[in-house]
């Protein structure tokens, strides 16, 4: 191989973690509107409403969810210390998450199939968008507010995830989500739908906007030592982690 495309390892941690970050965005992005209109379904007349809301993402809803899959495997494989140090402190609410991404999908499927119980499926279709939504803000804002990392794993408890902030954001991004779904019915329906769907959205907005500034604001009115005790623990998980990378690596070369 010619020394011009020779990578060190360092090289390829950062692009790993590159293309992490970017199937992460995507995965919101993309999934985030088929989560937000199974949490805005009840705010939709079942029949003609409801059924053209779930037409407008049954082309691409579960092909959305290959982002996902690509953020979590790419973490395993590129990054094993800390997938098995995240991992642990987070073992409640990643099962959540699955469990009602998978209860969602089943019941966008029974949904058409069993139309003598479509009320179930309904609610089981925002049953399973609202876990799963919720699930991955808590997830989001455990690691904000920092993991215990002891030696080479995690050394907090089985509850440390759980916090007023991490439910917090699990809250926010319930709003978010039901933001992108609202724009996405914007852009793909019509008639009433559409009208119903531009107000959601106006008042999603203003929610939206302001969820965003009380999560910045929070972690400013944390005290310094927790402060300090986040910021720790994220640059000692992201050094360690780091390393590891790159011993394993140049071991491998």
């Amino acid at each position: 191989m010619s020394p011009a495309f020779d990578l060190s390892a360092a090289d390829l941690a950062t692009i790993w973690a590159g293309l992490i970050a970017f199937a992460v965005f995507a995965y919101v992005v993309m999934d985030g509107f088929d989560l937000g209109i199974g949490i805005l379904f009840p705010t939709l007349k079942p029949g003609p409403e409801r059924d053209g809301a779930m037409n407008s993402v049954a082309p691409v809803w579960d092909g959305n969810e290959t982002w996902l899959v690509l953020g979590g495997g790419g973490l395993m494989a590129a990054f094993p210390l800390a997938y098995a140090i995240v991992l642990p402190a987070l073992y409640a609410p990643i099962i959540a998450m699955l469990l009602g991404l998978i209860f969602r999908g089943v019941a966008f499927e029974f949904r058409w199939r069993d139309p003598r119980h479509r009320a179930f499926w309904d609610l089981a279709f925002t049953a399973g968008s609202v876990v799963g939504t919720l699930a991955q803000g808590i997830t989001l804002g455990a690691l904000l507010q920092g993991v215990k990392v002891a030696g080479r794993g995690y050394g907090g408890g089985w509850w440390d995830w759980l916090t007023p902030f991490s439910l917090l954001t699990g809250a926010s991004l319930l709003v978010g989500y039901a933001l992108l779904g609202a724009t996405w019915l914007v852009m793909r329906t019509e008639g009433l739908l559409q009208l119903q769907a531009r107000r959601l959205a106006q008042r999603l907005t203003i929610a939206t906007v302001a969820a965003i500034a009380l999560v910045s604001a929070i972690p400013g009115q944390l005290n310094q030592r927790s402060l300090n005790r986040a910021l720790s623990s994220g640059v000692q998980t992201l050094t360690t982690t780091m390393n590891a990378s790159v011993t394993t690596a140049s071991a491998a070369a």
